[in-house]
């Protein structure tokens, strides 16, 4: 995971760990940037669906709070550094970047969530390439 997101990523976005946010939970707006059959299959606890694509309709709740805390996730944590870039254009002081995403939630042992907020073992993957990615859980394409 180490490898991929610095060939990946810049760092314009700074990391969160996933034992730190899980620490500090409540302390966040949580926002998944994955495509919406991702999300429905299983997504971190209390996450909002952004879908991949920052437009201003969809942030008119957060408009009034630049600077709320905010932890943006993927799969493993490139689209959402992309996501996290441009909120940061539109404003957004307080973005964080889940280091290796939902994979790494769910490698942790954490608990996530199916679209009926059930516990689930199972996390879409996107692809098998990235699937390689995720060592726990039942693997969904």
């Amino acid at each position: 995971m180490d490898l991929l997101l610095k060939q990946y990523n810049t760092r314009s976005v700074p990391y969160i760990s996933v034992q730190e946010l899980k620490m500090e939970m409540s302390d966040y707006l949580i926002l998944d940037t994955r495509k919406k059959e991702e999300f429905e299959v299983s997504h971190i606890p209390g996450a909002v669906w952004v879908s991949e694509k920052v437009n201003d309709s969809m942030y008119a709740f957060a408009k009034a709070k630049k600077d709320q805390p905010i932890v943006v996730y993927c799969s493993v944590g490139i689209r959402s550094e992309d996501f996290g870039e441009r909120l940061k254009k539109k404003g957004f002081t307080n973005v964080k970047n889940l280091y290796g995403s939902i994979f790494a939630w769910k490698d942790e042992g954490y608990e996530i969530q199916n679209k009926n907020k059930q516990p689930t073992d199972s996390v879409h993957v996107f692809s098998k390439v990235w699937g390689k990615y995720l060592k726990t859980g039942h693997k969904v394409y």
